[in-house]
């Protein structure tokens, strides 16, 4: 469960940090389909009054036509880095639970997973 939620994190962020070219979509795809995800979230939750109304719109009419200044506030309130400050707690979390698990190759996929779902770029 804490590999899968790390994920999806790291998803949510790569939609607003990453190319076209490596994630396979447009950025800000999540918010053309009216997604609320942890980046905007945590803009919602400490962004200003402007930056706050600028997503709810967003997310509430689907829309990507303020994208530029939603990178801005992404960026002004370290929404990506907040982010992968939750997905490493995720990971933590998942790890913590291998703990209890004998060595084995299958405990060792496990552990790269893992680092594969915090370092990927895609």
């Amino acid at each position: 469960m804490h590999l899968g939620t790390a994920f999806q994190l790291i998803d949510d962020a790569l939609d607003y940090c990453s190319s076209a070219q490596e994630m396979g979509k447009n950025i800000g795809d999540d918010l053309a389909e009216g997604k609320p995800t942890l980046p905007l979230i945590h803009i919602l939750q400490t962004g200003s009054i402007e930056q706050q109304q600028l997503v709810q719109n967003a997310i509430t009419q689907s829309s990507r036509e303020n994208l530029p200044e939603i990178l801005l506030a992404i960026e002004s309130t370290n929404a990506i880095e907040y982010t992968y400050q939750v997905a490493e707690q995720a990971i933590a979390c998942a790890l913590q639970g291998l703990k209890n698990i004998a060595f084995s190759p299958y405990r060792e996929a496990l552990l790269g997973l893992a680092q594969f779902a915090l370092e990927r770029r895609y």
